[in-house]
């Protein structure tokens, strides 16, 4: 079996461009979106809600917010498990989605979790009925007729008819048709998602090779056998790299990405090939911040290369930029490309910007 071995620079390299993240952009929504496979949901704004900002990392400004409105009310795109997904994606989760009720457990949380919508059948139908009837609908519209509440030590305590929505769609049972206004629309999965269902082995099989191919390289356990073997030099263990990848040139940029991005999400990757330093600081306390609330990773070329501690203030209209925290000797070069992408994002914003 043949091996790559690949410099770490090689790999952030082969990383930064299966993300999108190069010199060359893409032009389109949909192209990025199935190129990375799909878009973490999260409803921070601190800047702009993560969707929206790995988008614009990628397309510039050129990229409209309502073009994600748009795409995920005629169902070009659509929600699935706190992800936006190309809609022709979901037949490859069908058979998976079948399968959950009778998979054989492997954990006991899995177990309470089948367990808990057991205990709640009549809910879950009397929820299936309405549905039918009269969907789509918000969950507050939905009865909550649950015999066995959901305990929680976090704010999901008592969110019966939420997180009983969250477990069927896992099982195949409901999807979300839309949002009216901040809020999720539910309806059965059979109105929502196509028809046609790709066979779980063969499913699971194609949508490794997706992940790798939007990683550009991966962990093993992250995308099974897809690709090929390499090693790091200095990384411990083998990696799998999408092949297509390997000996292409690469022009790198400058990018602000958001903490949620694929090419800082696995925090143990980054670490490995980006020898970088960084978490999300929003959920700390104020004195144990070291970045701000909300720091976006700065890119430049092939190197994660500092932080930017950044708010949108949409009242007062101005993007403050509190610091630039680099975390490399800087170049006047990296400050020019960086300050015109901190610019970039204040115009996309329509903010002024304040530092």
């Amino acid at each position: 079996m043949n091996v790559h071995r690949l410099s770490r620079r090689d790999a952030r390299r082969i990383a930064v461009r299966a993300q999108l993240l190069d010199r060359t952009r893409p032009t389109s929504l949909l192209d990025v979106v199935r190129g990375l496979t799909m878009l973490q949901i999260d409803p921070t704004a601190a800047v702009a809600p993560s969707a929206d900002l790995v988008l614009w990392s990628r397309l510039g400004s050129s990229y409209d917010p309502d073009e994600l409105v748009s795409a995920l009310a005629d169902g070009t795109l659509i929600e699935l498990q706190g992800r936006i997904r190309p809609r022709e994606d979901l037949a490859l989760y069908r058979a998976e989605m079948a399968a959950w009720q009778d998979r054989e457990v492997t954990t006991d949380w899995e177990q309470h979790q089948r367990e808990w919508v057991e205990a709640n059948d009549a809910c879950r139908r009397d929820i299936l009925d309405r549905l039918e009837v009269d969907g789509p609908l918000t969950v507050s519209e939905l009865p909550d007729t649950c015999w066995v509440p959901w305990r929680s030590s976090g704010w999901n305590n008592n969110r019966n008819v939420g997180m009983l929505l969250e477990l069927m769609v896992r099982r195949g049972e409901v999807a979300i048709a839309g949002r009216r206004g901040r809020e999720r629309l539910w309806d059965l999965a059979e109105r929502v998602y196509p028809e046609d269902g790709v066979p779980e082995e063969e499913a699971r099989r194609i949508r490794d090779e997706r992940r790798l191919r939007s990683l550009g390289i991966a962990r093993a356990y992250f995308v099974a056998s897809a690709g090929e073997a390499a090693v790091v030099d200095g990384v411990r263990g083998t990696w799998r790299v999408d092949p297509s990848q390997l000996g292409r040139p690469f022009a790198g940029r400058a990018g602000l990405l958001s903490p949620f991005d694929r090419l800082v999400f696995d925090r143990k990757r980054m670490a490995e090939l980006f020898e970088f330093d960084y978490g999300l600081d929003m959920y700390k306390p104020v004195a144990k911040r070291r970045w701000g609330y909300y720091a976006l990773p700065i890119l430049y070329g092939d190197a994660l290369v500092g932080k930017l501690d950044a708010t949108a203030d949409r009242s007062a209209r101005v993007l403050r930029v509190n610091a630039v925290h680099y975390d490399v000797p800087v170049t006047k070069a990296m400050t020019t490309a960086v300050t015109r992408e901190i610019s970039d994002l204040a115009a996309w914003l329509q903010l002024d910007l304040s530092r």
